[in-house]
């Protein structure tokens, strides 16, 4: 398709050349161009769509990448990736090798900031604005730096938002923050916070005669820095003659409140902020915006279309929902889902808790039957945490499920409101392990390492479906904290499993030479590499044991490893420090064992983008990667 607008924007600066009354235009072929490249090479669809308008506007009206843009959850941002020089590799987006599937500054001067979790913008924002002005102060420059954070997709829910909000209030700066309101993450947004937007949207009477009477009082130079807080808290208390909230949270914080406006109306964006990018001290502009906007499928149905993989742009029609005609074992997620729902019914102690993700933890499947018993509590893993730390207090058996990578956020919590008291909470942690076309900032590679050390935890891991339903089973039995992980994408239904014992392994193979021992679905691949080596009439007979415990460790197993074997090789999906190959090795020097130990597992590195084939076969994880790791294990240290 021919493109007469968006192929000739290589830069802001070329957006710049483009009149005001034909931006819609450009719109219209960035919304375009993102449906059709989407389409074939599946991203995060939804998001954009819904600030193509303005993300036009922002680098219409500000000076990038001088100015700086931090996006809050970056997959908002493909229309800044396409209008920052980006347009022609935008079909590598989120491919090994290609485009960062989120802003990345390693990537371009135009992404001032990470942006693969949420709730962070207001924060680094912050710590940017002001950092300028010791920079500008220091050099003596004369030069203007706006700063402008764009939160959005239920990531004002997540309470470092409001820590940040609280010190954007303290500090002297000249933030803008641009609510990007369409109360959506990716399902539906819930909590008081949310309905409180939606009051606020309904203020138009008294918002549209704030506003206006704002810009008279400052064409006619009646506003300065010294009157505005007098004047906003008169505004304030006029409020309560138009609304029934006689103020509202960014007001009462002294932080100058624009809006609602409409957030698909670019020239109105663009002349709103370039009224008042210049304005002194902190502001948010509120605008409502529709996620999906202008592809009907992704309007009708959010959370699907927030990233719908492969689909057909004409009949809307996804790839995944087309029938196949073999049948496919199911979904890591779906097996607990199902399995949390059987044992709620059973016992009515059970609850579910989850940070904003029902659908994709597959939490909703007892949602929809027990939605009583099912808390989604936002963009909040800390609160998610602990608010299921005082349902165990109170006696309840709470399963709270969090992807691995946001689990890292709520560390202390586990810590200190969890383990501390020893509290009967089943962390579910979903995605661990290598997760494909997200990246780094979503891999789950470190939940083994940083659990690992913390007292009263248990940890375990399936290798099948029926290991997690089972595991799954175990811990509503259990006392004190359990962590159960767990990958992405599909089960293997043709891998046989035995009964889950607590802190019991099973072996797997018998060998004469090496101990291979492995923790989780990973073990499915190695015992492929094992059997394909046991073809070549390898010289090295190896012995195989899936651990499924990291702690209780299964001592039986490691004193029977430790008495016959001289040669040990670990293997994990995750990082080798502190998992699995350290556990076993602290354990046998601890116990007087000197077998030599091969850890394979991620070292020390962040794992970029790709395929979860292409990444595990580039870490030597996969089966063919394995097998010359195995292989290269030398004979004279194996049997003697």
């Amino acid at each position: 398709m021919e493109y007469r607008y968006i192929n000739k924007i290589d830069s802001p600066a070329d957006l710049k050349k483009v009149p005001l009354e034909e931006l819609p235009s450009v719109c219209a072929e960035l919304r375009q161009f993102i449906i059709e490249a989407l389409s074939k090479n599946p991203g995060h669809l939804a998001s954009s769509l819904g600030t193509i308008e303005l993300t036009v506007a922002l680098h219409y009206v500000f000076d990038t990448p001088n100015d700086k843009l931090v996006w809050d959850v970056g997959h908002q941002a493909y229309a800044h990736k396409i209008l920052t020089g980006r347009r022609d590799r935008f079909h590598t987006n989120r491919q090994f090798k290609g485009l960062s599937p989120f802003t990345n500054p390693a990537e371009s001067e135009y992404d001032a900031f990470i942006a693969g979790h949420a709730s962070n913008s207001i924060s680094a924002a912050l710590g940017i604005d002001i950092g300028n002005e010791f920079e500008i102060k220091n050099s003596n420059l004369k030069i203007t730096r706006n700063v402008v954070a764009i939160i959005g997709d239920g990531a004002m829910t997540g309470g470092l938002a409001f820590e940040g909000l609280n010190n954007t209030s303290m500090d002297k700066n000249n933030l803008l923050i641009v609510l990007n309101d369409n109360h959506m993450a990716i399902d539906p947004l819930k909590g008081g916070f949310t309905q409180y937007l939606v009051d606020l949207t309904t203020s138009e009477r008294y918002n549209r005669w704030r506003w206006n009477l704002y810009r008279i009082a400052a064409k006619l130079h009646l506003v300065d820095e010294r009157k505005r807080r007098a004047m906003l808290r008169r505004n304030n208390s006029l409020k309560a003659v138009f609304s029934k909230q006689s103020s509202n949270i960014f007001t009462g914080l002294n932080i100058r409140y624009f809006g609602p406006t409409d957030g698909h109306d670019v020239v109105g964006l663009v002349r709103i902020l370039s009224e008042i990018k210049n304005h002194r001290g902190p502001k948010v502009l509120h605008i409502i915006t529709k996620k999906g906007k202008g592809y009907a499928p992704a309007e009708n149905d959010q959370t699907v279309w927030h990233a719908p993989g492969e689909f057909n742009v004409e009949t809307g029609e996804r790839q995944s929902l087309q029938p196949s005609a073999v049948s496919v074992p199911p979904l890591w997620q779906e097996v607990f889902g199902e399995t949390l729902l059987e044992l709620a019914k059973q016992n009515e102690k059970i609850v579910g808790i989850t940070p904003a993700m029902p659908s994709g933890c597959s939490m909703s499947i007892m949602q929809k039957e027990l939605p009583e018993r099912v808390f989604d509590v936002g963009i909040a893993e800390g609160h998610a945490v602990t608010f299921s730390a005082g349902l165990a207090k109170a006696g309840m058996i709470p399963y709270c499920n969090i992807y691995s990578t946001f689990l890292q956020r709520a560390y202390d919590n586990i810590v200190h409101d969890v383990a501390l008291q020893n509290l009967h909470v089943v962390l579910c942690i979903d995605r661990a392990g290598i997760v494909g076309n997200d990246g780094a900032t979503h891999h789950g590679l470190f939940d083994l390492s940083y659990l690992r050390p913390i007292p009263n935890m248990q940890i375990c891991a399936p290798r099948t479906a029926e290991d997690l339903k089972q595991m799954l089973t175990l811990a509503e039995k259990l006392d004190g904290p359990v962590a159960i992980r767990y990958p992405r994408g599909r089960t293997n239904i043709q891998v046989s499993s035995t009964k889950v014992e607590y802190g019991k392994g099973v072996k797997l193979r018998d060998g004469e030479d090496v101990a291979v021992l492995t923790i989780g679905a990973i073990g499915n691949t190695m015992a492929e590499a094992i059997e394909a080596i046991s073809h070549q009439k390898s010289e090295i007979s190896f012995a195989h044991y899936d651990m499924r415990w990291l702690k209780p460790l299964d001592e039986e197993i490691l004193h029977e490893v430790g008495k016959k074997y001289q040669t040990i090789v670990t293997a994990e999906d995750g990082m080798i420090a502190g998992g699995l190959g350290s556990a076993v090795l602290e354990w046998m020097a601890d116990h007087g064992y000197t077998p030599r130990v091969i850890r394979l597992g991620v070292n020390d590195q962040f794992v970029e983008h790709g395929s979860t084939k292409e990444l595990y076969h580039m870490l030597k994880l996969d089966k063919e990667g394995l097998c010359e790791s195995l292989l290269q294990v030398p004979v004279k240290s194996a049997r003697t």
